[in-house]
Parts: structure tokens; sequence; C-alpha cells
């Protein structure tokens, strides 16, 4: 695949390799994926501050790593001889769309609300309760720190299916948010799906959502024509969820594909230490709930995904990310 596009050379001054002698060095040096950990803000002052040179040169008895990344248009220029994913792997809430305050959130405390729990989740409170993968999971964890209500069941098991109800019941109420649209996909979501779907790039949701409100979004959103061809992997398909690596590596086996030729985009702390433990690639876009959490493992970090012309990244960008991997 033959693309040309502009790019953005930094030489960064951490993580060098001693060589040998300086004529090795520059044909020699070795990628760093983590290295293109840097905000999109902080790329685009570097860029703005110094078009004409690479930024923090090493001496010459050094090797240094090199980053090639972008601010608002294509960010790597993807050669013949470049391979692209075996899969592209998306979350869902926060990812495709920002699904969290406004859309779930909203629907347990409308759930709560219509089983006169007398609990209400505010934003914050819900933001700390994201770090608990899986909303049955985050509900179990909060009544059993906070105290079930007076109308809950005593027994554990009578719990478990008391909890079940719960979340059947804020599925249906979410799923009615999606099915009305009212909240909208991402930025560059579509984009980067159909670029994928075009090169025959496999691609998947991978999220610890109810399967069915997975699917409304995927349908929904993304349209029929693009559903068929999404494999959808979620809720309890997995017993142990993120950042458990298990819903990941059970899409790779699924697809039949190496994980490490595979690129992720997550967007909170939990889904990156997943994606991660698989052996994926992981491509970070903070979402609002996610904005300050720690993504220094992640292999690039951006706001959004972004449509031309605020373009972030798209599908040449991903698979520049797969061959740092392989470069020695």
């Amino acid at each position: 695949m033959a693309m040309a596009s502009t790019a953005i050379s930094l030489s960064l001054p951490t993580n060098t390799i001693p060589s040998s002698s300086s004529s090795s060095s520059s044909s020699s040096s070795t990628v760093n994926p983590k290295a293109s950990i840097l905000d999109h803000r902080h790329l685009l002052f570097l860029a703005n501050n110094s078009p004409s040179s690479s930024l923090f040169t090493s001496s010459t008895t050094t090797r240094t790593k090199q980053l090639s990344t972008s601010f608002k248009f294509k960010c790597s220029s993807a050669s013949s001889s470049t391979a692209l994913p075996s899969a592209l792997l998306f979350d869902c809430d926060g990812v495709l769309v920002d699904t969290e305050k406004d859309g779930h959130r909203v629907s347990f405390n409308d759930t709560f609300n219509e089983k006169e729990l007398g609990v209400t989740w505010d934003v914050d409170l819900y933001g700390e309760l994201l770090k608990i993968g899986g909303g049955k999971e985050r509900m179990t964890a909060y009544f059993n720190k906070t105290g079930w209500p007076d109308n809950a069941p005593k027994s554990e098991e009578e719990r478990k299916e008391f909890i079940a109800s719960l979340h059947k019941r804020k599925t249906e109420l979410f799923m009615a948010l999606i099915e009305n649209r009212l909240l909208p996909l991402r930025p560059g979501v579509a984009k980067l799906v159909d670029q994928a779907l075009e090169k025959g790039v496999k691609v998947a949701v991978c999220s610890t959502s109810n399967e069915k409100a997975v699917s409304a979004v995927v349908s929904c959103l993304l349209g029929p024509e693009r559903a068929e061809k999404i494999q959808i992997f979620a809720g309890d398909v997995v017993p142990r969820k993120k950042p458990d690596p298990a819903i990941y590596t059970l899409v790779a086996n699924t697809l039949g594909v190496e994980p490490s030729s595979c690129v992720v985009v997550e967007d909170s702390a939990i889904g990156l230490a997943a994606a991660k433990a698989a052996g994926m690639t992981c491509i970070v876009t903070k979402s609002g709930y996610t904005a300050d959490e720690d993504f220094l493992n992640a292999d690039a970090v951006f706001d959004c995904i972004g449509d031309p012309p605020e373009e972030r990244f798209d599908l040449a960008f991903c698979a520049s990310l797969l061959e740092k991997q392989y470069v020695s």
C-alpha cells in the first residue's frame, strides 16, 4: 500500500542505545513503539516551534529512537512493504461513543429510581466506579461498600439475580437512548472502520458492556451495512473482564489472528492494560472520564480519531505502529 503523507519526525532523548560506531547508528536504529506516547497538543507545540529540524538530537555515539506521528493530518507514510493490521479492535463506551456520563450513568440512575433504591450516582462518583470493569460488577462493588438497599435480597445468590435484573433494565433504558440517536459517534470512528473494511482488515468491538447494548451502538450508529461485517465480543463472553486480557485473547483466537498483528483502540487505563497484557498494540483516544488517567504504556495517545481536516490518525498510522515492533 503506497500512501504519501506528511510526517513529523521527533528524536527523543530517552531510551537511547549505545552503538559500536557512528556509521552503524544511521542504518540500524531501533524504533520504540512506546515513543509515540505524547499527547497531540504537545506534538502540535513541537511542530509549531521546530519546523525545520529534528528535536532533542542525541550525540553521535548513540542511536536515537525515532517517532513519527501527527496532529490534524496523516501521520505516517505507508510504503508498499508496510503490513496492515490483521484486525482492528475497538472498545465501545468512550471509544465509539462517549456514553458514560450521559448514557450509562443516566440509565443506571433511572433504574435505581424505578426500583426505589434511594441511590443516585453523580458525575464524580461514577467516574470512580468506572475503574471497575462491567456494570453488574460495578453495582455489586458499590453496594458491598456502601450497604445494600433495604429492599434488596439478603442471600448472595438472590443478590446476583437482583443485580442481573437491575442491569437488564438499565440496558433497556440505555438502548432506547442509542436507538433514538441521542448519543453521537465520536469523530473519526466511521472513517477508520471504513478504511479497515475496505482493505480487508477484520474489525471487532470488544467491550465489558452488555452485548445487546454494544450491538445497538454498532447497528444504530454505524449502520447495518457496517454492522454485518463487525464481530462483537461483549458482556459475559469471558468470565474475567478488563483489565484482564481474556476478551482480547478470545478475539484473537476466534478471528484466527496473532495478537501482535492486532491494533486496539481504547479510552481507559483498564482497557489499555487488557490490550497490552494480551500482547497487542494499543492506541488510546481519551474520553470525558479518562483524560487524566495514566496511559504511559500506550503506543500512542490522542484526544480522538478525528475526521479530515481535523484528523488525528488513520489506518496507515495503525500499520506504522505495528511496523515499529519488528524493527531491530
